[in-house]
């Protein structure tokens, strides 16, 4: 089943896109006749999430905005100073409920079978504490990074450690049990520290997505997912 509730990761500085990001949230860079947070209210949505929780950091106000406009569903998780992921989702944790949660990062653009029921359906939390969607390094389109995992047969991830590359790049939506930040401290951390964790317990599993994926990230991203939409 989905999970009840999911988090739309829209607190960051957004740095990489320069001027873009002088006077707007990363989230509300127009991606179409869309901005990018309009993208990832579409996927939880049609995946059928019923709770929706935003954070917001930089231009926090234009975020409250817009979501008042288009999702007045959603709630804001406010960050007076930047939490990181794995801060924001605990800081969240009380707007989002018990249970699973998706998570989903606001700078992707997907095109193919929605990337949260395709989680939703190959999660197991008898053998899982994070099941993380992952794309095929080659066809990540937009993004130049070196790989971030290989994958068991399995299902189990491993991190890409000394070698020169890895297969699969995290594609930036997770199915996560909550449980497994209950040790972390408040305050900023990133997922990766509780991604480490999980995975020296054998409990952080991947699931490959299957379809086409655009890493807005950078500039250059936009004109690569428009064309994309356009397809």
């Amino acid at each position: 089943m989905i999970p009840a509730a999911a988090m739309i990761f829209a607190a960051g500085l957004g740095t990489r896109m320069g001027a873009l990001t002088r006077d707007r949230p990363k989230p509300l860079i127009r991606v179409g006749d869309r901005t990018l947070l309009d993208h990832a209210l579409d996927l939880v949505r049609e995946a059928g999430v019923r709770c929706i929780v935003v954070n917001a950091h930089a231009h926090a106000g234009q975020v409250e905005a817009h979501l008042a406009r288009v999702a007045p569903e959603a709630a804001v998780s406010f960050e007076s100073v930047l939490l990181e992921t794995g801060g924001g989702l605990k800081a969240a944790l009380p707007l989002l409920g018990p249970g699973p949660v998706l998570t989903l990062n606001a700078d992707m653009i997907w095109r193919g079978p929605n990337p949260g029921a395709a989680l939703a359906a190959a999660w197991d939390p008898a053998r899982m504490s994070a099941l993380l969607a992952v794309v095929p390094r080659k066809a990540a389109i937009g993004h130049g990074g070196a790989g971030d995992f290989t994958l068991g047969a399995d299902g189990r991830l491993a991190r890409r450690g000394a070698a020169e590359t890895a297969p699969f790049v995290f594609a930036g939506a997770q199915i996560i049990d909550p449980v497994a930040l209950d040790d972390m401290e408040p305050g900023a951390f990133s997922l990766n520290r509780v991604w480490d964790r999980l995975l020296a317990r054998g409990r952080l599993h991947g699931v490959v997505w299957l379809g086409r994926w655009v890493d807005v990230g950078r500039p250059e991203g936009i004109a690569l997912a428009e064309a994309e939409l356009g397809r």
